[in-house]
């Protein structure tokens, strides 16, 4: 393990950026790549408490928690911190529900055992499980709505995955690395079922402390593309769309909170329900079949649709024409109507 951490620390590092909250903002808006920024909400309270120990941060939390059980994976004693595939191909932890004080309980009781179990929290919504916790914490992104969310877990590694919202994650207490690759190095990383995850999302099937090059030999080429990220108590990393991230919580307690949006209308579809319709639909047709509906694909679609359109008066455009929420609505209807079929 101690090659392993070496190796991961001495990839290329992601950039990092100067600058305060009221800058973020314009700086996402404008960002294609990841960067970090260094103690971007040092002045939280949640980070303050942090740096008191475990059990202050346990008692915080718990005084912001609505009065409801919390959903929690539970990894085996002694089976390791990576939380992934058992070898039938089910997943290797089991849910629980449980009210937080005792979660958190676990956690910390588990702190000093060489063979703890893991025990994580993953994507808690923080309106719905908590109350007055993003007040006192905010983050400020202009005219975003976004999804926030909490990860609070002891040492845990999660593999490499992608998501379709751009992504800020703040650590908040504790120590996470992050390591990243482009979204041009899906292949590369091997990525498990789409309809069978560990989590919601496809996964990397390499395990970046032991990888398998005689299974996964393209995975050489996808770390001469990686960054790493480390990141203490108070900083902040940017993700951007679908850019896969292999996330470890380094610390014996650790939490983080992260911000998913988009920045599209409202009233698109999701670029993940297509891919599911064109499995259905197009992946299995013969090889002369699939190369007519990538042109079409092509045509009104991956080219940006300019020539499917230019031909006709715009007022006859319809869908071809840039889309408005009644028009999105249409499309909808008929989808709805075809796979009602």
């Amino acid at each position: 393990m101690v090659e392993a951490d070496a190796a991961l620390a001495a990839l290329p590092r992601v950039a990092e950026l100067t600058l305060d909250r009221t800058q973020l903002d314009d700086r996402l808006r404008a960002a294609r790549e990841p960067f970090v920024v260094r103690g971007l909400v040092a002045d939280w309270p949640l980070v303050q408490v942090g740096l008191t120990g475990a059990a202050a941060v346990r008692d915080y939390l718990v005084s912001h928690a609505r009065d409801r059980t919390f959903p929690v994976s539970m990894g085996l004693p002694g089976g390791g911190e990576r939380l992934f595939y058992d070898a039938a191909m089910g997943v290797n932890f089991r849910m629980a529900q449980d009210p937080l004080d005792k979660i958190l309980d676990g956690i910390i009781a588990n702190a000093d055992q060489r063979d703890a179990p893991v025990i994580y929290l993953s994507s808690i919504d923080v309106d719905a499980y908590f109350t007055g916790l993003a007040e006192a914490n905010p983050m400020p992104l202009g005219n975003r709505r976004p999804i926030t969310s909490v990860w609070i877990g002891n040492r845990t590694r999660i593999a490499a995955h992608n998501d379709v919202p751009d992504n800020l994650a703040v650590c908040a207490v504790g120590k996470r690395r992050f390591v990243l690759f482009p979204p041009g190095q899906m292949a590369n990383l091997y990525p498990g079922p789409l309809d069978n995850t560990p989590a919601g999302r496809p996964v990397s099937m390499v395990d970046l402390r032991a990888p398998d090059l005689a299974r996964y030999p393209r995975f050489a080429e996808a770390l001469e593309h990686a960054l790493v990220a480390d990141l203490e108590p108070g900083d902040a990393l940017h993700i951007p769309s679908l850019w896969w991230h292999h996330v470890e919580g380094l610390g014996a307690f650790n939490v983080l909170v992260n911000y998913w949006w988009r920045d599209v209308p409202v009233f698109l579809g999701h670029p993940e329900d297509a891919l599911y319709h064109a499995v259905l639909a197009i992946r299995d047709l013969p090889d002369e079949a699939r190369a007519q509906w990538r042109e079409q694909f092509e045509h009104y679609v991956f080219s940006g649709g300019a020539a499917a359109a230019e031909h006709l008066p715009e007022a006859a455009r319809g869908i071809l024409a840039p889309l408005s929420p009644d028009t999105a609505g249409q499309i909808k209807a008929k989808l709805l109507r075809g796979l009602s079929r």
